[in-house]
């Protein structure tokens, strides 16, 4: 790629953002409800969060440009039990999140057609969407990859939407009268609500994927991964104070689709309407990409060797038919296993555990940019270098503690459960070793 053909800061700032709002954003209003309008200081924390992370994972693209995948970045830094744990993490949470994703679709579709609220219709149709984006990713990643293109701006529309209209009719009254409906010390809900809050921030690493694109990655690459996280951020808070400040928390935490909702109040039901079909569109866009995803994740984790290679396709140039089907197989499980009474609480269940799984691959990654700096040769630049790579292990492993201790004994369940796949992977070394011996 010629350097007059390449992106500047702007621009990769812009890709960056784009990556990060998605379709997950559509249902947080409704599950931050019991929070209230006090979420708007789980925003704050986070994105503090997410902007020392961003740019700890600028640095690691830019001192190991060759990597592939952030799952790879725990292993080559700090040892292959920790690239295992990194790997299952992001590998558990790449197909928990889409159950996420399928449950945004089926909100919206509530929209107009009611009969798919309630727990039992609400996950039969989202197993539904899962697997018809399942079939259209056994079609060919092409058709997926423009669908989820095409789909992109669509999905910003009713994010602007409640943010224009919410900015001309918002009401103080609603918004402070929505404060915090728990009564509980915000010291105490805060500091818990942040993780299904970063939830939306998820794909920030994308700066590391835009690092070959750039004009000049050295100084380009920073700004791009900390322009994109800020601007995300105030697109976020922006929308979450202009729906905060338009429908009651109560009325919220029973939404579907709060962003319809909203827009229905103030522009009437045709437009709201109108808002409902981009963010189904959008949502349905995203959960065919993220599913591809999934399937590569699962694919890159056999060929590393920690899950079982009858599972996989491998090979990169086939059509991942057998990680599709695994993967999928497994997001109608984890749909099943995460029904709630409402859809607002199923999606919570489900972005609190995949988020705490990425901050788990998040924080290793940080840590593994302490070993990897000291390929920078100025020491200043080395130990600040260091020193954010130390600030965003520390902000990830405090999110994690500060989440719900019910949320950390599923997650632990999980990451537990894939321990033995760390002693067939080790079994299964130690063969390929001994045949590559007596070969010899």
């Amino acid at each position: 790629m010629t350097t007059t053909k390449k992106i500047g800061p702007f621009l990769a700032a812009l890709l960056v953002a784009g990556n990060m709002i998605g379709s997950g954003v559509y249902l947080l209003p409704a599950t931050l409800a019991s929070v209230g309008s006090s979420s708007v200081l789980s925003w704050l924390a986070a994105t503090a969060g997410g902007l020392v992370l961003a740019g700890a994972f600028a640095l690691l693209a830019m001192l190991r440009p060759t990597v592939n995948g952030i799952a790879t970045y725990a292993g080559d830094g700090l040892g292959r039990p920790f690239g295992f744990a990194s790997s299952m993490a992001y590998w558990v949470s790449s197909w928990v999140g889409n159950v996420a994703i399928a449950l945004a679709v089926v909100g919206y579709l509530a929209v107009f057609v009611p009969a798919l609220k309630g727990p039992v219709a609400t996950t039969a149709a989202a197993i539904g969407a899962m697997w018809l984006l399942a079939g259209a990713n056994l079609l060919g990643p092409r058709l997926v990859a423009r669908l989820s293109g095409l789909t992109l701006l669509i999905g910003l529309l009713p994010i602007l939407a409640v943010i224009v209209l919410g900015a001309i009719d918002f009401d103080p009254q609603v918004f402070t009268g929505s404060w915090n409906p728990s009564g509980k010390p915000l010291g105490q809900i805060i500091p818990a609500s942040v993780v299904p809050v970063f939830w939306a921030f998820l794909g920030f690493e994308s700066a590391n994927v835009a690092a070959a694109a750039v004009r000049d990655p050295q100084r380009d690459i920073p700004k791009a991964a900390l322009g994109g996280v800020a601007l995300a951020a105030v697109v976020y808070m922006a929308a979450t104070v202009a729906i905060m400040g338009i429908i009651p928390a109560g009325e919220l935490a029973t939404s579907t689709a709060p962003f319809a909702d909203a827009v229905t109040r103030l522009a009437g039901p045709t437009i709201g309407g109108a808002v409902a079909v981009c963010a189904l569109v959008k949502a349905i866009g995203t959960l065919g990409g993220w599913i591809l995803v999934a399937a590569e994740t699962n694919r890159a984790t056999a060929a590393e060797g920690f899950l079982p290679r009858a599972i996989s396709e491998v090979e990169p140039s086939r059509t991942p038919v057998r990680d599709i089907l695994v993967t999928t197989a497994l997001m109608t499980v984890a749909a099943v296993l995460s029904a709630s009474p409402t859809l607002g609480e199923q999606f919570e269940v489900l972005i609190n555990v995949s988020t705490v799984l990425f901050m788990v691959v998040y924080g290793l990654c940080a840590l593994a940019l302490v070993r990897f700096a000291s390929a920078i040769a100025q020491p200043g630049p080395r130990w600040g270098a260091r020193l954010l790579a130390l600030a965003g292990a520390l902000f990830s492993a405090w999110a994690i503690a500060a989440s719900d201790p019910d949320l950390l004994k599923v997650t632990g369940v999980v990451l537990l459960a894939t321990t033995p796949l760390w002693a067939i992977s080790a079994l299964t070394r130690r063969r390929a070793a001994t045949v590559a011996e007596q070969s010899l």
